[in-house]
This record gives structure tokens, sequence and C-alpha cells, in this order.
């Protein structure tokens, strides 16, 4: 399992990466979504299979859906579009389609023919992550919860005051 840890480590490094040098926002989803499936592929080899899920889940799914969502309410317009059709070349897919090729091929190694590794676990409930999550890390939650109505709100208002500024150049 150590070779698909570094394996998975490798490339969420080099995805990460990629997401910070990227100009284009929409390429750099594609690379964090990779580096949120290797990070999630760390949690699966260290044998912390929740956190795991939940990065799958919450990360990988939810949030990327909310960046997509963004960058959609922004709408750069016409100007990128020009830069678009250049980045529709299949050169620029190379990157992001090798090291998901590298991912997949890992985690298959790791599913089908590592069995001889088991796996301890004991059944989580809604209840017991209710109490964890209310309990003492009630703080915690509370203020990411703040944390994003606050980032919800400056999108808007960012949104909102780039639309009346079209508006206003217009008449």
């Amino acid at each position: 399992m150590e070779f698909v840890f570094y394996i998975c480590a490798f490339i969420a490094v080099i995805s990460t990466f990629c997401v910070i040098i990227q100009k284009n926002a929409v390429y750099s989803l594609l690379y964090l979504i990779i580096s949120l499936l290797s990070v999630s592929g760390i949690f699966f080899t260290l044998g912390a299979f929740f956190a795991g899920a939940l990065e799958v889940i919450i990360y990988a799914g939810a949030i990327i859906v909310l960046f997509v969502f963004v960058i959609m309410m922004l709408n750069l317009g016409d100007k990128n579009d020009i830069k678009e059709a250049k980045y529709l070349k299949p050169y620029f897919w190379i990157g992001p389609s090798l090291l998901s090729l590298i991912l997949f091929s890992s985690m298959t190694y790791a599913i089908f023919f590592l069995k001889e590794k088991k796996i301890e676990w004991f059944l989580i409930d809604s209840k017991m992550i209710g109490i964890s999550l209310f309990g003492p890390y009630v703080l915690l939650v509370e203020l990411s919860s703040i944390l994003l109505l606050s980032a919800l709100v400056v999108v808007f208002h960012i949104g909102t005051e780039k639309n009346k500024s079209n508006i206003n150049h217009n008449n």
C-alpha cells in the first residue's frame, strides 16, 4: 500500500501545482478535482475510509459544483471566447488525462491486487457523527458555516456590481 500512497501523494502535489499555475479557471478546476481525488486516495491507503469518502462526496462533488457555478455566475465575457478556442485543442487535455490515468491505475491496483490487506472497520451511524459534530466540534462547524455564508455574499456582491457597471456603460 505504500506504493499507492506515494503515487497518490505525487499526483496530489503535481496537480495542486498545476491548479496554481493555470490561467484558465476551468482547467484549474480540472486539476483541483484530480488533486482532491488523489487526497482521498491517500486517506483510503491510510485506512481513513470515512474521511476519504467525505473527500470525494463533499469536496470533489459539491464544492467543485459550487466553483463551476461561481465561474458561470461571473461570466467573464467575450474577450475570453477567443482564448477558449485555443484551450479546446487536445494537447491541453494531456496533463489532466495522464494524471487521472495514473490515479485510476493505482487505485485499481490497490483494489484488485492487494487483497491480503484486511480492512478493520466498525459501523459509524449518523447519531455518532451528529454527537461528534455538535459536541466538541460545534464551534468549528458554526465558524465554517459562517465562512461559507460570507463567501456566498461576497460572490453575489461581485456578480451584481459587475452587472450594474455593464448596464451603466451601455446607457
